[in-house]
């Protein structure tokens, strides 16, 4: 039988990749960020989830989860997802 359930209200951190914040990035995500890929118009960063290495793209959201792990999100169903929760 199919149920519904509304997801916990949670307050994570985010980032925003912006092709160039690597440092703010690395700072952030620590040993589980990985690699950065550039010399291309769409630099690439690598982070290490749960789930394996996940590609993040320029305007991602780097987010740390309720579990201390990190994966990227993308603009869109971050903005459907998450308000502002900075006063």
């Amino acid at each position: 039988m199919v149920k519904k359930y509304t997801k916990k209200p949670l307050v994570v951190e985010a980032v925003i990749w912006d092709g160039n914040n690597r440092s703010d990035i690395f700072q952030f995500c620590s040993l589980s960020y990985f690699n950065y890929e550039f010399g291309s118009s769409d630099p690439k960063l690598m982070i290490q989830t749960l789930e394996g290495p996940m590609s993040a793209s320029v305007g991602d959201y780097i987010i740390k989860g309720i579990k201390g792990e990190f994966y990227a999100c993308k603009p869109d169903v971050f903005k459907l997802t998450y308000d502002s929760a900075e006063e």
